[in-house]
């Protein structure tokens, strides 16, 4: 089976929707976002197809992610980010555009400048590391190399763009996530717990994993 790598595209929304969605939810039932959402998850996935899709770019943007894909059909993504320039203030400014075109109303505690309280359990990024994130392969290619190749292509990225080490957050007690990742060199920096976040996603906290590269 040949693996191609590539870089995401526009027209690949819809698959990168589904990507978010299946790495939100990990080894959980519900993601942060549709925490944050809390709408059906037709919705969310509209709501995400318009996110990957901005004017401006951020975290979730569509040039962040590499694709991996067999026989033209994209099977497994994960995206990677300077969070200084593309990270949550970039994503903050993105948002308005983002609810608008989705017909979805922000919650009460998204208006303003205020951020949810969900995302206070989410591990800060360490500082002059490159972010890697929302990883996720379909159910009929899992176990076949998918995440391998992407990481290795991802932490080269990282390397060129002058970086010298990454960072990956994962929920507690995801340990196939965990295992992986320790393969590829990440090592658990440390653990961030919290009642209110077990209470709405069903683990625990997030974990920091960090490399060299």
């Amino acid at each position: 089976m040949e693996i191609k790598v590539r870089s995401a595209r526009p027209e690949d929304a819809s698959f990168l929707a589904w990507l978010m969605l299946a790495a939100g939810r990990a080894h959980v039932q519900r993601g942060i976002w549709e925490v944050i959402l809390n709408e059906p998850e037709e919705k969310c996935l509209r709501f995400f197809e318009h996110l990957v899709t901005t004017a401006n770019r951020h975290l979730f943007h569509h040039s962040c992610f590499l694709l991996a894909e067999v026989a033209g059909r994209p099977t497994a993504g994960l995206g990677g980010y300077d969070p200084v320039t593309l990270g949550y203030h970039a994503l903050s400014t993105a948002l308005p555009e983002v609810f608008r075109r989705s017909g979805i109303q922000p919650k009460s505690e998204m208006r303003g400048t205020g951020s949810p309280r969900i995302v206070e359990c989410v591990p800060p990024a360490l500082e002059g590391a490159w972010v890697i994130e929302s990883v996720a392969t379909l159910p009929e290619f899992r176990r076949k190399g998918m995440v391998d190749r992407l990481l290795d292509e991802m932490i080269e990225k990282c390397r060129a763009k002058g970086f010298r080490r990454a960072q990956i957050n994962i929920y507690l007690g995801n340990e196939p996530a965990r295992r992986a990742y320790q393969k590829h060199g990440f090592q658990i920096l440390d653990e961030k717990r919290d009642s209110y976040f077990e209470s709405r996603i069903g683990s625990p906290g997030m974990a920091r994993l960090v490399r060299d590269v």
